[in-house]
């Protein structure tokens, strides 16, 4: 083992004496004002961006107060009645577990499998229900604040994206295409590129048209042993130096034939040279400490710092850290700056949120927007599948603006950076808006702006813990460590309590009826964004089911035949925990109580919720409405053809309501009616995150 030598911390560094990461260093971007000249994200001069290797959210940020993690009470069920988080391994099932280690920040996880086909295997059309047998029983790990304090720190100090997603259902390069270009080659006229072949491409990217917008543009990496043919990639013998081939920029041929003077290769393909004796940050730290960062920035970061598996957490963390000093030094600069930093892919590491993604056929589902470049039809090599979404990532938003610990549940994937730097200076080009984003992708996944408030920038200086202890130590590489299972498997306890919670654009709605021995689902969008719809059934063969419906938009779809099975049992997932769960039980072929009426209504002004129940029959009908939050109940009694309406307030429940209704005797007939009462300001995080959930359906 070789251990980190004082000289080449000193050239990583910065040329200065250690300096430990205390809390200092954010602490000090919280405390420098917002350019806020007006209000708008026209104050935004510059936008910078770090993209990291191979992370899930639960992977991270499972445990973190406030966000949809391990405490998750809207998890989807299996059809074996288990949660999602109860993944099938050996004959039962394990869940995701924390690794027993000194410092688990610092310990080299081992790498997994994150193909194109494996990652299909496990999204298994939906299911996602394959994870152990497709990448093993570490994709179940994860760590907690103890081991990464400075991104739990983070996360606190400014606004966390609990529902951004990488682009691809697969590995690293194609994800790194859908940040520089919008894409992966899914455009008109040619194939989807899904794996690391690096072949040379030769599709538009987005750094090309700030460059035709004249909007100042550059990569921030080390060149390790040159960036001229044949060392394209980047990777040296020497993972403190080289960019680790995470410029995928440098795989279309037109950054390849670029010649210096350039443009294209004086901004993608010039940076440190920390083999010789440079200083890796350098360059960065030079124009931020000038006033000369560009408009949009992009940093790579070496192969030992990018927290790809194996390499630790804690080394990346370092890394973060450093970029986060270099643009607080300058406090006229980080006034004016939003910090980007997410991740290419999950690796192959668990999270318990099915993305969103196009149907790939009609009997998978129905999108309002075309669905065109976004289905993969697989070959003698690869499955056939939706390209994307793929596993939720961390996204940390970091600026003046987005400050307060904040969490956002917005749909994002990687083109949503595209798609922000669009909507900050798209008013000074229209060729600026990247047309190699899919009409589908384009309406599912936001722009990234309703994380930030540019009109009232939030100045909130929260508690923060001593992350001293953070310091690359071992530099060469390692092994990876498989860790030892659990003896007993238990879900991991989320932090309790909320955190704040950014305004969102959806106002959905699901309702059922049964009409002519089909059972009937009406979703709806009355929103200002498009909401993808993802149904499953206990009951009826297929699914789940995946339904994109654009504003302003209703779609109707029916499951034949419930009479002939074991009555029926359907729920509807939406964005932000939006849940709408519809069942009723046969007994000798009859279906008890088919024609009760159940619906619910949110007034948004008053975030009051009322609960709509009608008995058409001719006999009397008994019914019970339970509130999961306050754990008040109350019974109707419905004589034939009788109508009431029920009101519940949600105040007390910032806003977040859980309604069940069943008949009351057989509690064969049963709704539930979950969610939040959107109403165009910010609030809180779900007040039922972090408690005790249910692991097996007991619906």
């Amino acid at each position: 083992m070789t251990i980190f030598d004082r000289r080449g911390f000193l050239r990583f560094a910065g040329g200065g004496a250690l300096t430990a990461f205390t809390p200092g260093t954010i602490r000090r971007a919280l405390a420098i004002p917002a350019n806020n000249a007006t209000g708008t994200i026209a104050d935004v001069q510059h936008i910078v961006v770090l993209m990291q290797e191979n992370r899930s959210f639960d992977h991270y940020f499972g445990s973190l107060r406030g966000v949809r993690g391990f405490g998750d009470p809207r998890a989807v069920f299996q059809r074996d009645g288990k949660s999602i988080l109860c993944q099938p391994h050996d004959g039962g099932h394990l869940l995701p577990f924390r690794p027993r280690a000194e410092a688990l920040g610092a310990t080299f996880l081992e790498d997994l499998p994150h193909d194109w086909n494996t990652t299909q295997q496990a999204f298994n059309g939906g299911a996602w229900d394959r994870w152990i047998a497709a990448k093993g029983t570490t994709s179940m790990a994860h760590l907690a604040r103890e081991d990464i304090p400075f991104y739990y720190a983070l996360a606190d100090a400014f606004t966390i994206c609990d529902a951004y997603h990488c682009s691809l259902l697969g590995p690293t390069d194609p994800n790194r295409y859908y940040l520089w270009s919008g894409c992966t080659g899914n455009v008109a006229g040619s194939e989807p590129v899904i794996d690391n072949a690096e072949a040379g491409y030769a599709w538009s990217t987005f750094p090309e048209r700030l460059e035709r917008a004249g909007i100042s543009w550059k990569i921030y990496q080390d060149v390790g042993n040159g960036l001229d043919a044949g060392n394209y990639w980047g990777w040296t013998s020497d993972p403190q130096v080289g960019n680790y081939g995470d410029n995928a920029l440098l795989y279309f041929r037109q950054y390849q034939n670029a010649q210096p003077g350039d443009a294209l290769y004086e901004k993608a393909r010039r940076g440190t040279d920390v083999a010789n004796g440079g200083d890796l940050l350098g360059q960065f730290r030079a124009d931020a400490a000038n006033g000369t960062l560009p408009q949009v920035s992009w940093i790579i970061a070496p192969e030992a710092y990018s927290e790809h598996p194996n390499w630790p957490a804690d080394y990346g963390a370092w890394y973060v850290a450093r970029v986060l000093d270099a643009l607080t030094a300058n406090p006229e600069v980080w006034s004016k700056t939003v910090f980007l930093l997410t991740y290419d892919e999950n690796d192959g590491f668990f999270d318990h949120a099915p993305p969103p993604f196009a149907p790939s056929s009609r009997a998978q589902g129905l999108s309002t927007v075309a669905c065109d470049d976004e289905i993969f039809a697989g070959d003698a090599t690869w499955r056939a599948g939706p390209l994307g979404l793929g596993p939720r990532v961390p996204m940390l938003v970091m600026s003046p603006w987005s400050r307060g610990g904040y969490v956002n549940s917005q749909v994002f994937d990687h083109t949503s950076i595209i798609r922000f730097i669009e909507r900050r200076f798209a008013l000074q080009n229209s060729d600026l808006i990247e047309t190699n984003i899919s009409a589908w992708r384009r309406a599912v996944c936001g722009d990234l702006t309703s994380a930030f408030d540019f009109a009232r920038p939030n100045d909130t200086l929260p508690a923060l813990p001593d992350t001293s202890a953070l310091r690359p130590l071992f530099l060469s590489r390692q092994p990876g460590v498989k860790p030892a299972l659990p003896d007993e498997p238990s879900l991991p306890a989320q932090e309790p309590g909320m955190r704040r919670a950014r305004a969102l654009p959806y106002r959905i709605e699901a309702r059922a009826r049964c009409e002519g021995g089909s059972f009937v689902l009406e979703l709806q969008n009355t929103g200002d964004a498009t909401a993808v719809f993802h149904v499953r059934s206990r009951t009826h063969d297929g699914g789940p089911w995946i339904y994109t419906i654009e504003p302003g938009k209703t779609v109707t779809e029916s499951w034949p035949s419930w009479r002939a099975s074991a009555g029926y049992e359907f729920s509807v997932h939406g964005p932000n925990g939006f849940l709408r769960r519809f069942a009723n039980d046969v007994v000798d072929d009859t279906p008890v109580e088919p024609q009760v009426e159940s619906e619910i209504v949110i007034d948004r002004g008053s975030a009051r919720v009322r609960v709509r129940l009608g008995n058409p029959t001719s006999m009397p009908l008994q019914l019970v409405v339970n509130d999961a939050y306050s754990k008040l109940s109350r019974n109707f009694s419905l004589a034939p053809t009788e109508q009431v309406e029920s009101s519940w307030e949600t105040d007390a429940n910032l806003r977040w309501y859980d309604l069940r209704v069943s008949d009351f005797a057989a509690s064969r007939f049963r709704r539930q009616f979950a969610g939040y009462a959107e109403n165009g300001m910010d609030g809180y995080s779900d007040p039922a995150i972090g408690h005790a959930v249910a692991l097996d359906d007991a619906f």
